[in-house]
């Protein structure tokens, strides 16, 4: 065997030798079920640059490093959310279409009457991926008042006089905004956006007075000083935020809204597939870097999947309905 031959046969060698680590890693990578072997589609309900984006794209990222598969975003905004889950009840239930919803698909029962899809029966409940409390912010150019006491004294010597803007009508945001009201005895005139991101780059700007946000999305703009939060939803400050007061320590004992975000599969989804899903999103959530992501977002990681997420989405459905009706709260 000449010299030129043997180079050949060890080339094809190192070749071969290369093509089965790569089957081996990616064999691994997808687990044993094989799920993903191809790229998985995550309808995100809301604009880019909200609090559903806030945490899908993290784990779109971490999701691609253990899989080897991209997780592609697609947002799809429009009424409070509602568009978005309408398009993916009826995408295809083959294991490579999700749904990123949250705590706005709860409420919408009760606000839009007509939708054409049930949260709870045309969808398989994955898994709950994080959890944020809400908080007032206010754009500090327009607002200089420093305390929610002194805000709220504010509103109530200018009634009608100062807007708040939400993520859209029906979600989280809104509704807060209802229950502020109706806990603060003021009145503030309400401007619903298409999303988070909208929201925010107007108040940002100047071209509203505050806001009711999930901590998520406006925490980089807290930190950044574009934005002023004045309390923060619930019974406890956040670790995130240890100077900014939590709505007990402000007279508001009752005011605990949360902005929780959570992951569905459509109806009719193989249970093997919705297994590999929830193995796989549980390994994301794990990573050092996504803890360290969602702790800056002020978020708690969850430990709620399947018929346990599917309750607690039940639960919020029929809290909400109550609180709708208590707040009085109405589609603009």
């Amino acid at each position: 065997m000449t010299h030129g031959m043997q180079r050949r046969d060890m080339l094809r060698l190192t070749a071969a030798g290369a093509g089965l680590y790569m089957l081996a890693g990616g064999s691994a990578r997808a687990q044993a079920g094989g799920w993903p072997t191809r790229p998985v589609n995550l309808v995100v309900p809301f604009p880019a640059g909200g609090g559903t984006d806030a945490f899908a794209r993290p784990l779109a990222a971490q999701f691609s490093k253990i899989t080897g598969q991209t997780l592609v975003i697609d947002n799809r905004g429009g009424a409070g959310g509602t568009v978005g889950a309408s398009i993916a009840a009826k995408a295809a239930p083959d294991g490579y279409n999700l749904f990123m919803g949250a705590v706005h698909h709860a409420i919408a029962p009760a606000v839009y009457p007509k939708l054409d899809y049930d949260i709870e029966k045309d969808f398989v409940p994955v898994m709950l991926l994080a959890n944020v409390p809400q908080v007032v912010v206010v754009n500090p150019k327009r607002v200089t008042q420093n305390t929610l006491q002194e805000f709220v004294a504010h509103v109530k010597r200018n009634p009608g006089k100062l807007n708040y803007a939400s993520a859209g009508a029906g979600t989280s945001h809104h509704l807060a905004g209802e229950l502020f009201k109706l806990q603060t005895g003021t009145f503030i005139t309400h401007i619903p956006y298409r999303g988070a991101g909208p929201m925010l780059q107007d108040l940002i700007a100047g071209n509203v007075d505050c806001g009711f946000d999930g901590l998520g999305s406006s925490a980089q703009h807290i930190k950044a000083g574009r934005i002023k939060a004045l309390m923060v939803a619930g019974s406890k400050r956040n670790p995130a935020f240890p100077d900014v007061p939590c709505a007990a320590e402000v007279g508001l004992p009752d005011y605990t809204v949360t902005t929780w975000y959570g992951l569905w599969a459509p109806k009719g989804t193989p249970a093997e597939a919705l297994g590999q899903i929830t193995e796989q999103m549980r390994k994301a959530l794990a990573a050092d870097e996504l803890r360290a992501i969602w702790a800056n977002n002020g978020s708690e990681i969850p430990s709620v999947s399947g018929a346990a997420y599917g309750q607690f989405v039940h639960a919020e459905v029929q809290r909400w309905a109550g609180v709708v009706k208590a707040s009085g709260a109405k589609l603009e």
